[in-house]
């Protein structure tokens, strides 16, 4: 179909980057739109889409521990120069590639890891993979401040928790899927004490000693000091301002200088090499961290419902998507269910070597007979991250999120025991 196709776009989501070969998996997906001489040319190409409305940004901009702005590596000398002096300091003051996120949180509180955690806006009791022991590791700290506009599962375990603007009280930007920079305008004036995100961190760098100035409050100033930061770099805002994006101009990255129109399609003239020629990734199957066996014989995988978002923090707050989706499910083969003597609509227990969960069953023709399904969404006994382990990724560090080795049986059956 895509060979045969005029136009055709290679997309790739969260489920194809969950893995511990997951960078294998999406480098396949990128040779095989090389292949078919797809990206460069006009309805054609590869992308990738992010799970959050600002992944992209974050993604170009430091997101990780080993980035710098502009799509830069941390260790890069030339670029620890350049950023450096963006922010008037010496090279050496910035740090080397840090931890991963799933490997901070497997430190914390230990001999070598962190003491202290500032979350901001996340729920990882919830949304963190083997959910158990992240639980555990969050409550060995000395301090947990949680930054966030509603209550969650984190928040409960916080020393400190931090009443934040969400998106709708704040002026910002946000980068899509294609590169173009979207000019985001606060719609109403926050409630009460709430500070924004860039007032946290300026109190916290005053508090420790840094100079006020150096961590300004306002959103322009510091898309101002991310103009300069990415300038020269892959991910190039330098030719990008508000008053551009004010004015309606479609600006997408790299765009170099003020008068530069921007970038709205890569690779029309060549890709990022010497010769200006793409290059095919090596990469042979492997199979997963783990693969069923005896004790657990089908496979677990994790996903997203329509009516809740993320840890459902938000989301389980409104009556009306609680309707269309109010509690934790798994899906399984009517073969399968017979098996394991479940019906439709009773309750079960799902189970991996790290932990169980509780999730009604839903008996569904068009699952594989090996695997069952669990959304993420849900709290207390219903998480699916409590099934979900702790292999990563080699090069990405990504969690292994959609594959658990599981058995699965009736509630009833478990309390009898």
């Amino acid at each position: 179909m895509l060979a045969e196709a005029e136009s055709a776009y290679v997309l790739t989501g969260r489920g194809a980057e969950q893995h511990s070969k997951g960078v294998d998996t999406v480098a396949g997906f990128i040779n095989l739109a090389l292949a078919l001489g797809l990206p460069g040319r006009p309805g054609r190409g590869y992308g990738c889409l992010t799970g959050q409305g600002n992944g992209q940004g974050g993604r170009e901009h430091g997101q990780k521990a080993d980035q710098l702005p502009g799509y830069r590596m941390i260790t890069d000398p030339a670029a620890r120069a350049h950023v450096a002096e963006t922010w008037g300091v010496l090279p050496d003051v910035l740090p080397g590639p840090g931890r991963s996120a799933y490997e901070l949180l497997d430190a914390l509180g230990t001999t070598d890891g962190p003491r202290a955690l500032l979350v901001f806006g996340s729920n990882p009791v919830v949304s963190a993979p083997n959910a158990d022991h992240v639980g555990k590791r969050l409550s060995a700290l000395d301090l947990l401040v949680v930054a966030d506009f509603v209550p969650s599962e984190t928040t409960r375990l916080a020393d400190v928790v931090l009443p934040v603007t969400q998106w709708a009280e704040e002026d910002g930007t946000m980068t899509n899927l294609e590169g173009r920079i979207l000019r985001r305008r606060r719609l109403q004036v926050p409630p009460g004490h709430a500070r924004s995100d860039l007032e946290v961190l300026h109190g916290l760098a005053v508090r420790l000693g840094e100079p006020g100035h150096r961590y300004p409050t306002s959103p322009r100033e510091v898309f101002e000091e991310l103009r300069r930061a990415s300038a020269g770099g892959k991910a190039d805002y330098a030719g990008i301002t508000y008053d551009r994006l004010d004015a309606g101009e479609a600006l997408h990255w790299p765009c170099p200088h003020p008068e530069h129109p921007g970038t709205p399609r890569l690779f029309l003239d060549g890709f990022a090499h010497p010769e200006g020629l793409a290059r095919f990734a090596t990469v042979d199957h492997r199979d997963p961290a783990e693969t069923p066996q005896e004790a657990f014989p089908l496979t677990a995988t994790t996903g997203r419902v329509l009516a809740q978002y993320q840890s459902g923090a938000q989301t389980r707050r409104v009556a009306e998507l609680n309707e269309a989706s109010p509690e934790a499910f798994v899906e399984i083969h009517p073969d399968t269910a017979d098996r394991a003597g479940l019906a439709d609509g009773v309750m079960a227990k799902v189970t991996s070597p790290r932990g169980s969960a509780l999730a009604r069953v839903r008996v569904v023709a068009t699952m594989r007979t090996d695997t069952v399904f669990l959304p993420f969404h849900f709290p207390g006994a219903a998480r699916a991250n409590l099934l979900t382990g702790d292999a990563l990724d080699p090069c990405s560090r990504m969690p292994e999120f959609k594959v658990s080795a599981v058995r699965i049986e009736p509630v009833e059956e478990v309390i009898a025991r």
